[in-house]
């Protein structure tokens, strides 16, 4: 009995190419067998899906099984080789596996089958910055060791750069092919050449300034910008400042460790601060000085400012990264009272209790009101 294609890839009749093509992509992911190693049905899932996307994927073979049941159009019998042949005529001399998902995929899968030059990796440090310098931002030169081009021998690692001869084991490609036989069928795999270390080429006479490495490690002096407004535990990136190799550079990423302040706290671009004042500056009312990110600013405290008060000092905070805002600052106000009294300070206090009024601590008169309905017990 013929397979149902349509069913396996879960589409209708009348599905269109690209309706087809989705669905294909979403089930070859999803059963792929590299990715459901601990899955021992995917693999005959994902061959089947295969089998199916190769019909249906073809308006020839679509159109024979739609009309005969099989690929190849005869009405006696299903004379299709499936899927385990239908990528024979592939194998060409520039074709790999990886090719089918690089196609599907847009390179999801490895394996490609066309050489690169390789890109240099990146270097990874750390800058310790002061508060100041992370708030405002700061022009920096560093010293880092990284490698690069030997400029004797132009990175091949040859003699002046000319004693060398292509490599015979690859013939220049820096890659050697090889067939492999899978569930898919035969299927053609490439590797770095062993020979050559994937460079395509062997060296005659190595170069005397790199040992024949093609590349020196040196210490190089990099001026950094550091924008206003980072802050700590992030990277900065400098492109192309990583170690160099033929394909080119990797980049510098460094991780920015920021000084606290000694009195402002803070959360993304916002700065935080408690403050304490003398219960009986917040009664009658006082002028404090805040610190800014630079400077000082003065506050004015209303009189009768309770303790917990915040008082929102916009724009007063950091400066976004690359951006023209800033945050703000945020002060919070507590009533701070004296840890001892003289003899006349006490006299006055006690005196001031007794004119007082409840009815001036509207919170202190809500608290007496609601215990006094509460049920004591005997």
């Amino acid at each position: 009995m013929a397979k149902d294609y349509y069913d396996i890839l879960g589409v209708s009749k009348d599905a269109s190419d690209d309706e087809i093509k989705s669905a294909y992509r979403k089930l070859a992911k999803k059963y792929h067998p590299d990715l459901n190693k601990d899955n021992p049905d995917a693999t005959a899932k994902f061959k089947e899906v295969s089998e199916a996307y190769e019909v249906l994927g073809d308006s020839t073979k679509r159109s024979n099984y739609d009309r005969f049941g099989n690929a190849d159009g005869n009405p006696f019998g299903n004379g299709s080789q499936g899927f385990g042949g239908g990528f024979g005529g592939f194998q060409d001399a520039d074709f790999s596996f990886g090719d089918i998902f690089s196609n599907i995929f847009g390179g999801g899968f490895g394996g490609g089958g066309r050489r690169s030059e390789p890109v240099g990796s990146d270097i990874r440090m750390r800058m310790n910055l002061t508060f100041e310098e992370a708030v405002f931002g700061v022009k920096k030169t560093i010293t880092v060791a990284r490698t690069t081009l030997c400029n004797d021998c132009n990175g091949t690692g040859a003699k002046n750069g000319t004693e060398y001869t292509t490599c015979s084991a690859c013939n220049g490609r820096g890659k050697i092919r090889y067939q492999q036989d899978t569930f898919l069928g035969t299927v053609v795999n490439e590797s770095v050449c062993s020979n050559c270390k994937g460079t395509g080429k062997q060296i005659k006479e190595k170069c005397s300034c790199c040992s024949g490495k093609g590349y020196v490690k040196a210490n190089t002096s990099i001026e950094v910008n550091v924008p206003a407004g980072v802050d700590n535990g992030q990277i900065l990136t400098v492109p192309n400042k990583g170690n160099e190799a033929k394909g080119g550079c990797g980049n510098l990423r460094i991780d920015l460790s920021v000084a606290s302040h000694p009195m402002l706290r803070r959360e993304e671009n916002d700065l935080y601060i408690e403050v304490f004042v003398p219960y009986i500056d917040c009664i009658l009312g006082t002028t404090i000085n805040v610190p800014l990110v630079k400077g000082v600013y003065k506050l004015t405290i209303p009189a009768l400012t309770q303790s917990g008060t915040l008082f929102r000092l916009k724009g007063k905070g950091i400066k976004k990264v690359n951006g023209s805002s800033y945050g703000d600052i945020l002060v919070t106000v507590k009533s701070e009272v004296p840890k001892s009294l003289d003899k006349h300070t006490k006299e006055m206090l006690t005196k001031l209790k007794e004119e007082s009024n409840i009815s001036s601590y509207p919170k202190t008169k809500d608290y007496e009101s609601k215990i006094s309905k509460l049920k004591t017990d005997d």
